[in-house]
């Protein structure tokens, strides 16, 4: 593993959460898109389990690779990072609320308050998790790959 990477966490971790927002901003233009033209249902339905999947990943990977790392160089975290989780696991219950809707053929304006839903708290837990952690990430020495610390991206 190269120097950089040892210093690169936060940068990564601000493309991670570019990447997501690229990818609700994508869902909601497929939501968008006319109802009535051929494969409307199956183009939303191929961008939300392909939003929905991105985000669960990127989450449950930091929950195994990069919390406990930086836990362990920064115990005084702890609460910060419960708080974290905690969050992970509200939006793993409101994407799973989404796929239903989406699998169920709901209405547009249905899916599209479950995206409202999952912005908005996604929105806000990127913004807390960037202000409360970007500056530990500066120094966190983790040996390895950015796809097992931020998931699949």
């Amino acid at each position: 593993m190269d120097a950089d990477r040892l210093i690169a966490w936060d940068d990564e971790l601000r493309r991670a959460h570019t990447r997501l927002r690229a990818a609700l901003d994508a869902t909601r233009a497929a939501l968008d898109a006319d109802a009535d033209a051929p494969h409307a249902a199956s183009d939303l339905a191929l961008f939300c389990i392909g939003f929905c999947s991105a985000l669960d990943g990127h989450h449950r990977s930091e929950d195994r690779a990069l919390f406990p790392a930086l836990r362990e160089e920064h115990p005084e975290l702890g609460e910060v990072i419960d708080a974290l989780m905690q969050d992970h696991s509200m939006l793993t219950h409101l994407l799973g609320a989404l796929r239903t809707a989406v699998d169920g053929g709901e209405s547009t304006e249905t899916i599209e308050r479950h995206l409202d839903g999952v912005g908005a708290i996604m929105e806000s837990h990127f913004r807390f998790e960037e202000r409360e952690i970007l500056a530990p990430l500066r120094s966190l020495h983790l040996d390895r790959t950015v796809r097992d610390v931020l998931g699949p991206l």
